[in-house]
């Protein structure tokens, strides 16, 4: 059916009305703005309270044993470990939206090495109701749960998961870090703090030094949160591609 008041099909929008665009760049900027340094944190709060001797490389059975003695505060770190299990992909993707002008290859590199090391632990390794966390909520015998901890930990997917995830925050986050501080986008301290922080946190003697070492994080990534404030909507999108665009 024909509109005989506009000579166009009557379930067809009229080509010459013209409809607003929404520009959403400054909201999307300010989102990842707010986020960046969150997930960190988040993190750096959960080390810093997880009770002494609960840390990721003692044996289940002591972990279980150090929880016990404090279940309540135990079972609240699952909250600021699922803010940093939920907003640390946002936050690289903050990082790399700030770098990739002007250092775009290290930028792409360390965001993809971050981004799907982190996918692959957040998704295969079990989330923050870990069998630690539910043997102590649930009131269940470590002895009972250990074999199937310990089966979980042999699996070849969980040990792959594992790989990329130590190596994601590792040497992702440092390349991030590099490409934040040669992208010159903010002051070089912010750049420098995300890389120490993400490859020291790992190999920190205990929980509260490997806390310490994410709140460093966090301020390497709060540079993303100066640098996205500063920005125009348009110094926002996406860069160039071909030959005018700014080299690595």
């Amino acid at each position: 059916m024909t509109d005989i008041r506009t000579n166009q099909p009557a379930d067809q929008p009229d080509a010459g009305v013209s409809r607003p665009v929404h520009d959403t760049r400054r909201f999307l900027r300010i989102l990842l703005a707010v986020i960046a340094p969150l997930p960190m944190i988040a993190q750096g709060i959960y080390y810093l309270l997880l009770p002494a001797g609960a840390g990721g490389d003692a044996p289940f059975l002591d972990q279980v044993a150090a929880m016990q003695q404090n279940p309540e505060l135990s079972a609240a770190l699952r909250f600021p470990n699922a803010v940093f299990c939920w907003l640390l992909g946002p936050a690289i993707l903050a990082v790399w939206a700030v770098a990739r002008r002007r250092a775009p290859r290290l930028a792409l590199a360390g965001g993809l090495w971050a981004g799907l090391g982190t996918l692959a632990g957040f998704t295969l390794m079990g989330g923050v109701d870990t069998p630690q966390v539910l043997t102590v909520m649930a009131g269940l015998d470590p002895q009972a749960v250990l074999p199937g901890y310990e089966a979980a930990q042999q699996d070849p997917l969980m040990v792959v998961a594992a790989t990329m995830f130590i190596t994601g925050i590792v040497f992702g986050l440092g390349l991030l870090g590099a490409a934040l501080w040669r992208s010159r986008a903010v002051a070089a301290v912010f750049g420098i703090a995300l890389m120490v922080g993400g490859i020291t946190h790992p190999f920190l003697p205990n929980s509260m030094a490997a806390g310490v070492g994410l709140l460093i994080a966090a301020f390497g990534f709060a540079g993303a949160t100066v640098a996205l404030m500063r920005m125009t909507n348009d110094d926002f999108d996406l860069p160039p591609v071909g030959p005018d665009a700014e080299p690595a």
